[in-house]
């Protein structure tokens, strides 16, 4: 990877690291990592400071991924944008300035992935959407699309270096998801019925 790559990429890992939940509950006068699940993203923000944090949260992690990939497709090739968005699904997941300790990676992945497959990515968006509503489990529906969108590339794709990151940073975030496979085997995952917070 020649210098500039790797600059870029080192970069993007430092844009994912950017505490987006943390600040907008802050705003809203909680400590995500304290309270709820204790995990910094949108769906536990949803629970402990409302729908419209929720969004901020979202959107703020959407467009790190976005941001990053984007950048890499502007300003160098499309492996270099590849491995941009993959640092920073990395930086938002395990971030060095909060020792290690971070959210999930969906919305920074499905930033990412908007970029790199802009109709794979908008449908998997809408899948998304279809699962919450059906179950009302925010795990199972980003289970379901992290599952789905390797698939879908490398159905486009081929196996091409393409497929294989995007399959990489799945396995990746499936593993964030370890607990919450396991409740939802026990069916004891929570439910966001019920939560109905105007922000």
């Amino acid at each position: 990877m020649a210098p500039m790559a790797v600059a870029l990429t080192i970069a993007a890992y430092l844009l994912g690291t950017f505490p987006t939940a943390v600040l907008v509950a802050r705003a809203k006068g909680h400590d995500v990592t304290q309270e709820g699940s204790g995990n910094p993203g949108a769906t536990n923000v949803y629970r402990v400071a409302g729908r419209r944090a929720a969004m901020f949260v979202f959107a703020g992690d959407l467009f790190k991924g976005v941001i990053a990939a984007g950048v890499g497709l502007a300003v160098a090739d499309r492996t270099t944008a590849l491995a941009m968005g993959a640092a920073a699904v990395v930086g938002h997941c395990l971030p060095v300035t909060r020792r290690f300790k971070g959210g999930k990676g969906v919305a920074t992945a499905a930033g990412f992935a908007v970029v790199i497959e802009p109709v794979i990515g908008l449908v998997a968006g809408v899948c998304w959407l279809i699962v919450l509503k059906a179950t009302k489990r925010a795990s199972l529906a980003s289970l379901a699309i992290v599952v789905a969108l390797p698939l879908a590339v490398l159905a486009r794709r081929g196996p091409h270096i393409e497929a294989l990151v995007v399959s990489l940073v799945a396995v990746f975030i499936v593993s964030r998801h370890a607990r919450n496979i396991a409740r939802l085997v026990r069916g004891e995952e929570a439910s966001l019925r019920g939560v109905e917070r105007s922000g």
